[in-house]
Formats: C-alpha cells, structure tokens, sequence
C-alpha cells in the first residue's frame, strides 16, 4: 500500500480534490479533522490548559478554537508548541489508519502543513493542490467570514503554495474549467499501475500551460498531459 500526501495552501480546495478521490473508492486521512477530535479529549484539554492557561478556554470548560488560533497565527513559537502536541497524535492514528487499510493500493493524508513539519518524508508521493491566491482568499472569505488580513497573516504562517508545487511529485490544478475529476481519475490511474506495472508516465506532473513550475531534474514540462493515456501492460 502507498502513502499519498495531499497538500496545498489554505483555500485552494484540498477537500473538495480528496472528495474526489472518494468517489473512486480511496480511503483518506484528513490531518485537520483527527486533530479536531483532540479537543475532546480530556488528557489533551489538560495540555492546552498548561500551556495557554485558562484564557483559552469557555465556561463550559471546552476550548476556544478561535482565540487559539489567534494566538499561535501571531506567535511562531507557541504555533511549533502546540504542533508538538498535536503531531505525534496525529501520526500515530494515521499508522492505525494505514494498518485499517493495509490491503488498499493506496491512501491519501491531507494536510496543509505537510511539508513545514517533515510528514512529505512519510509518504511514497506527494500531490499539491494549487489555486493562485486571489481566488483563494475569495474562497476563504466566504468559508471563514474572514477579513483580508486576518486570511493573509494564516496563510503567511505556512509555506507558500508556490514552494509546496515546485516541491510535489504531482500537482493538481483546482481551477474552475479545469476538469478536477478528470485529473484525479489520471492519477489514481497511475498510482494503481504504479503498483501493478511501474511505467515513465508517473513521473509527469498533472499541470497545464497556464502555471508552469520550475522543472527539476527528474521532472518533466509537457503542458498539459491529463488527455494522455497511462501505459498498459
């Protein structure tokens, strides 16, 4: 079984791509979602509480996500602080997910941060969504009700989409008018070949000639290669 990563900057629609890849009958880990069952837990709830302190939490004892948030958006070292706390969680129930699925061809784990913190290391491949950033920030609007700034000082916490495709091994252009199932089907095509009968096409990156990135040495610039037809065997 393949690990997948899944990544790409905050808004360009990752969970709409791995809803995708649903369709097709692949299992997915969403980092995010795990991460969010945390703070029901009373061991982590007590964790925060040491190290944000009571302001943090609500009166009912539950976790203010939002002035959280707020905080380590703003502060680099309580932002590393509090993924120490959250990281090796998260990929402890991603062995028991991958163990759950062991007779899969392949699994997607989502996550945004990917990259920051070494998870690409974890993987077998890694998948970018990408979405330039005016169209994300109008998407984000609309999701988060967000104002601007406050959008644009989270997304300068991560690392730039731009840097995440150039690092990927594949990447998915999330455009409106670019057929999104198509791309994935054209992936999943070639990861379950891959495993079956590896062949020079998984190496090609699933972009078209409206966003180039710089290629590297074991990449190649096709433009757009989603109409080509996997080798067979």
């Amino acid at each position: 079984m393949l690990k997948i990563g899944i990544t790409g900057g905050m808004g360009c629609g990752k969970s709409t791509v791995v809803d995708t890849f649903r369709t097709l009958g692949v299992s997915s880990f969403v980092a995010d979602k795990v991460a969010a069952e945390y703070y029901r837990d009373a061991g982590f709830l007590k964790q925060l509480r040491s190290l944000f302190g009571d302001a943090v939490f609500l009166p009912d004892g539950s976790a203010d996500k939002r002035r959280i948030a707020s905080i380590v958006f703003s502060d680099p070292a309580m932002l590393a602080r509090l993924n120490a706390l959250v990281h090796p969680r998260v990929m402890l129930d991603f062995d028991a997910f991958c163990a759950q699925h062991a007779g899969d061809d392949y699994v997607l784990f989502e996550s945004a941060i990917l990259y920051d913190y070494g998870f690409d290391r974890m993987m077998d491949a890694v998948v970018c969504v990408y979405l330039d950033l005016e169209q994300r920030l109008q998407r984000l609007t609309l999701r988060d009700c967000s104002d601007r700034d406050t959008l644009m000082m989270r997304i300068r916490s991560q690392m730039p989409a731009e840097e995440m495709m150039r690092r990927a091994d594949y990447v998915i252009l999330n455009y409106e008018g670019n057929p999104r199932l198509r791309q994935v089907a054209y992936f999943d095509s070639l990861i379950r070949m891959r495993n079956s009968n590896p062949c020079p096409t998984d190496e090609h990156l699933l972009y078209d000639s409206r966003v180039k990135p710089e290629p590297g040495p074991d990449r190649m610039t096709t433009g757009q290669i989603i109409n080509e037809t996997p080798c067979q065997s």
